[in-house]
């Protein structure tokens, strides 16, 4: 699959391609139908499938402050992608003199000019434009002006309607299995390792304090199984079972800084630290709760690592 960061990377000699276009947040079972359907039309009709999508997210750019919590990555949402079988994968920077362009002048520059559409699948909700004038009917009518053909696709998988924002809401409250079945996969959650308060290590259980990309969609606090996962640095292809703590550990006096910890099951011989790592959430254990002692909570932990065995081992 060919990336482009901006469409000046796109060839010259690109030929006519089937076009999907949208931030895709998460790339969920509603993004992924969107793209399948761009890739399954370009196969029937012999040419390319391109996705289109931004960064930074539109919101930032358009009313500064209202960023919502990202479900994946720039990274992740390319791998996820190239995952459905498109061609090729443009991230074009969303600025506000994007932003500000006509609906005609944008298809005629990006979608015309740039990567010679012949048929663009959108969701039926999109929004393209200044102050988002544009929608599927104008797409279909600007199709018929610059020879090219449009349709616009339910965000729905299994009869389910399917959004961005309500895998975020089931995330705020803790339900990370609900949001995997939006997703068609657990929520991931990445950062780079960082030495936090060491206090996992004196209790006996070592953990991996994630310091997190801003804007990250973190799950509510409390304590989930799910998966430590690298696939770069000192452990390639690692991925073993793991017991995850997000809140601000209020058994002791401390900053009541947010923090995202997850300790590998049975292992205490990692070297983690400075290492990308991501976090898969399989299911909520429990809430995070204030103890009396130091010992109760680790026979709370005890516990835990016990019900995040017997979960992830299914």
């Amino acid at each position: 699959m060919r990336r482009w960061n901006g469409l000046d990377e796109v060839p010259a000699d690109w030929g006519r391609s089937v076009i999907t276009i949208g931030v895709f947040d998460g790339v969920h079972r509603g993004h992924q139908r969107i793209v399948g359907s761009a890739a399954e039309e370009a196969r029937r009709r012999g040419l390319r499938s391109v996705v289109i999508t931004f960064d930074p997210h539109p919101d930032e750019v358009v009313r500064p402050g209202t960023h919502p919590p990202v479900l994946a990555t720039t990274r992740r949402r390319i791998e996820l992608l190239e995952g459905l079988g498109t061609d090729a994968v443009v991230v074009v920077p969303f600025t506000l003199e994007l932003s500000k362009m006509a609906p005609d002048e944008f298809v005629q520059s990006v979608l015309v000019d740039r990567l010679h559409a012949s048929h663009v699948v959108v969701g039926e909700d999109f929004r393209f434009g200044h102050r988002a004038k544009g929608d599927v009917a104008l797409l279909r009518e600007l199709g018929e002006k610059y020879d090219f053909t449009a349709e616009g696709v339910p965000l729905v998988a299994n009869g389910d309607t399917i959004s961005s924002s309500y895998i975020r809401g089931r995330l705020d409250a803790g339900d990370v299995e609900t949001a995997a079945r939006a997703l068609g996969r657990p929520h991931r959650v990445e950062g780079v390792v960082v030495r936090g308060h060491m206090r996992g290590r004196a209790l006996g259980f070592p953990t991996a304090n994630l310091e997190t990309p801003p804007h990250t969609a973190i799950p509510a606090d409390g304590v989930y199984a799910g998966r430590l996962v690298c696939d770069s640095g000192r452990y390639p292809d690692f991925s073993w079972p793991a017991a995850i703590s997000i809140g601000t550990n209020p058994t002791f006096e401390g900053t009541g800084e947010r923090t995202v910890e997850a300790y590998a099951l049975d292992r205490d011989d990692l070297d983690l630290y400075g290492e990308h790592m991501a976090v898969d959430f399989v299911a909520r254990i429990r809430d995070t709760l204030k103890f009396e002692s130091v010992e109760a909570l680790i026979e709370e932990m005890h516990r835990d690592v016990a019900r995040a065995r017997e979960i992830t081992s299914v």
